[in-house]
């Protein structure tokens, strides 16, 4: 997914030369082709790493004359796939910045876009009201497919799908994990379901759409720009300093104070909602003009930092062999 993104102008891929995840074999089960703007090596085939590394410069500076050509051209708003998150959830997120990037969602939907909606585990308990919201019976099957999966996954390692909200969470004001799962479903608006996918599956359908994930944030947001996600929202109660690349987060504070407080983070406070001073709606609208901003240039918060390089976390289910 991530060496398909369109958010990246070259590729190169490398790799050691004995793993398991042969270079070849992806290429050949992705469809993936070597190009001026796509290219791989192997370690133990260059000879070494300070060697790879040499050739790995060399290669992007030869790409770069073919990116710079690059040229920015006018792309509909249908063309945008935005991953709904949240992380650091307190009891204002689910009346203040869920609900308000819900109302993006719907203008995004509206306009032939694409919303995923992610983290399975803090949709537990609140699933009925995707559920009821599914285009056809086998979409909504798959998504309680998931949910069973999930309580599996758990038991098996010896945990529980109740072991939430988290610490930060409680200090938010969230008690447990039904008020922090009605909050973050909040986030898919009110459109119908339209797909439901595996972690870092391509997401094909337009609408509003759901992946399974982990609710670990960097591990989520990494399936979904796998997935094709070239923007992220990203709702914050407690608080957030987190980024990604190659698609830009853009942050949502549910509270005025931590705005404030954080207001270098910060895209949007949503905090104005509380304060009576915006709606829902208004506030939906605000942030779908971000959305076609950040898409057409203008750099989020965190994107300005520079935030993203580390992000980078895939999930690692099962056994580590």
């Amino acid at each position: 997914g991530y060496a398909k993104h369109p958010n990246h102008g070259g590729v190169v891929m490398v790799g050691l030369g004995c793993e398991m995840n042969q270079i070849d074999w992806l290429l050949d089960a992705y469809g993936l082709k070597q190009s001026p703007t796509f290219q791989t090596m192997n370690i133990q085939s260059v000879a070494g790493l300070q060697k790879t590394i040499e050739m790995g410069v060399k290669k992007v500076r030869e790409m770069l004359p073919i990116v710079n050509a690059a040229q920015r051209t006018l792309c509909p708003a249908s063309e945008l796939k935005v991953a709904l998150q949240c992380g650091g959830s307190d009891a204002w997120s689910g009346i203040t910045a869920n609900p308000a990037l819900g109302e993006a969602c719907d203008l995004l939907v509206a306009q032939g876009g694409t919303g995923v909606l992610a983290e399975t585990p803090e949709i537990y308990g609140a699933e009925h009201l995707l559920t009821e919201r599914v285009i056809d019976r086998a979409t909504g099957d798959r998504l309680i497919g998931l949910i069973n999966w999930w309580e599996d996954y758990t038991a098996r390692n010896r945990g529980s799908m109740d072991n939430n909200p988290s610490p930060g969470n409680k200090k938010g004001g969230l008690t447990t994990i039904l008020e922090k799962s009605l909050g973050a479903a909040a986030k898919g608006g009110t459109t119908p379901l339209t797909g439901v996918y595996k972690y870092a599956e391509p997401v094909r359908a337009r609408g509003f759409t759901f992946m399974d994930s982990p609710g670990y944030d960097p591990a989520s947001v990494t399936g979904q720009i796998a997935g094709g996600c070239n923007l992220v929202c990203f709702t914050t109660g407690r608080g957030s300093a987190f980024g990604s690349k190659p698609a830009p987060t853009i942050k949502l504070s549910t509270n005025t104070a931590m705005y404030e407080r954080m207001v270098d983070d910060m895209d949007i406070n949503c905090g104005d909602i509380i304060a009576g001073s915006a709606t829902i709606q208004s506030k939906g609208r605000e942030i779908y003009e971000l959305f076609l901003r950040v898409a057409s240039g203008e750099a989020s918060k965190s994107e300005a930092q520079g935030l993203g390089d580390y992000e980078f976390v895939p999930w690692q289910i099962g056994a580590v062999m």
